[in-house]
């Protein structure tokens, strides 16, 4: 059993053990008050040079796209260059308060040489997507405004915007799709809108038993009707394959790039309203199950 006197000595040593501490930790307190005081004086003076940094950036960022404007340069270069005067500016920014808040350029180049191997595959994406949005503006597979698809991927859009490290489509659905240079620069892509004129291609399957020549002679009359198919250049309408359960037809027109998407829309309905006047039947796949009685 616990006397009332081990209690009390318990207790005057726990008291005594936080009176110390309490103690030890004003003593630390006062001896750095200077340093945190310092501290914290530098904190303040590295958000006061970030935001004066931040507007003068800004600045110097909407004067550089001001005299792109007045010159009319291209809107792929545009952008490029403003991504990259951005990107300079900040690091130079973050470099400049590094050194106010006391932390040496040269230990940071210390610590990322002995990281070695780790930080150079770290850089090599970040490498090669700078290295391919170089290349994109001095070859110029595509510029601001064209659609083009990246083959690899699908992924396929026009272009709204050639960044330092990547590139922004904006797809038929109004989605935005983010590419990196080096991806664009390292796979095939096609650029749809190399010319003013798209080709159409369609394709419909008709039934075996349907009318063939009364069906080409239908879409040859659609294309040769609809306001936007280019008569004057080559277009056509064949047999494209003898399908499994259909005979299927092939349509070969150009219209206006800007053109394209709503002229394929209204021939496709136009087809299939026209066949179903015309009594040519487009088939579907469908299961014919025999039964057969025992005897």
């Amino acid at each position: 059993m616990t006397t009332t006197d081990e209690l009390q000595q318990s207790a005057e040593a726990s008291v005594n053990e936080v009176t110390e501490n309490m103690s030890q930790f004003s003593n630390y307190i006062q001896e750095h008050i200077p340093n945190l005081i310092n501290l914290g004086i530098k904190i303040i003076i590295a958000i006061i040079i970030f935001m004066i940094g931040r507007v003068i950036i800004k600045w110097i960022r909407k004067s550089i796209r001001y005299s792109f404007q007045v010159k009319e340069t291209d809107a792929g270069i545009a952008t490029f260059v403003d991504s990259m005067v951005k990107f300079g500016l900040y690091i130079l920014l973050i470099i400049i308060i590094a050194g106010n808040l006391g932390i040496e350029l040269s230990s940071v180049t210390v610590l990322f040489a002995s990281a070695g191997v780790g930080v150079s595959l770290a850089l090599q994406d970040f490498i090669t997507n700078f290295a391919g949005g170089i290349m994109i503006l001095l070859l110029r597979p595509f510029t601001v405004g064209d659609y083009i698809i990246e083959d690899t991927n699908k992924n396929e859009g026009t272009v709204k915007e050639i960044k330092i490290f990547y590139t922004k489509l904006m797809t038929i659905e109004n989605k935005v799709i983010v590419i990196p240079n080096g991806k664009l620069m390292n796979n095939s892509l096609t650029n749809v809108t190399e010319r003013d004129e798209r080709r159409l291609d369609l394709k419909v399957g008709i039934s075996y038993e349907s009318d063939l020549k009364k069906a080409k002679e239908i879409l040859e009359r659609l294309l040769l009707s609809h306001k936007d198919i280019l008569t004057n250049e080559d277009w056509k309408v064949f047999v494209d394959s003898l399908a499994d359960s259909s005979v299927v037809l092939g349509i070969r027109a150009y219209v206006k790039m800007e053109k394209y998407w709503d002229t394929r829309w209204e021939l496709l309905e136009q087809i299939k309203l026209t066949f179903d006047e015309e009594g040519i039947e487009i088939p579907y796949n469908q299961l014919t199950v025999h039964m057969q009685e025992k005897e």
